[in-house]
């Protein structure tokens, strides 16, 4: 029998497969579900808070990846995803750990010659739009290449709170 991690829901990083179209609704359903639970969490673990559900829980600060991933995708942005050969097949956003310790790195990517890179911008300034709202730091910057990406963070008192 599989163990509940190997069962359990896996928001979209954006490294992923193609979901078929045909999916496309259960997935939506288990998203919305997901999400719910997220800021349900947030209510019960934040009561000190005059808005708990705008503050992350402790449960994301130590899942960052999968928090911020789940915010994304709950908005309705598309992530990538890759085909089984490696290959990127679609135009979306990337999730992936940061550099630092509890941050996550956010990128706009897609298959060669799909022009994402001159979207990245727009929809990366999205993508901190939504996590702002949620609480998270979000701040986009310029890397190698010219290409921009995001470095997500909680705010600087959850990130003390999350050290000790």
């Amino acid at each position: 029998m599989a163990d509940a991690e190997e069962t359990g829901f896996e928001p979209a990083t954006g490294d992923g497969p193609v979901l078929p179209e045909s999916a496309a609704a259960a997935r939506a359903a288990a998203v919305a579900t997901a999400y719910e639970g997220l800021l349900q969490i947030r209510r019960l673990t934040n009561p000190e808070h005059p808005a708990p559900e705008s503050v992350p829980a402790a449960w994301e600060v130590m899942r960052p990846v999968r928090a911020v991933a789940l915010a994304l995708e709950a908005a309705g942005v598309g992530p990538s995803a890759v085909h089984a050969s490696g290959l990127r097949a679609s135009t979306g956003y990337l999730v992936q750990a940061g550099s630092a310790p509890g941050t996550v790195r956010v990128e706009w990517v897609g298959p060669v010659g799909s022009g994402a890179s001159q979207d990245e911008e727009e929809s990366l300034t999205r993508c901190a739009g939504v996590l702002g709202e949620l609480g998270w730091t979000a701040l986009l910057y310029r890397g190698p290449r010219r290409r921009r990406f995001l470095e997500v963070e909680p705010p600087y008192d959850l990130r003390q709170a999350a050290a000790r």
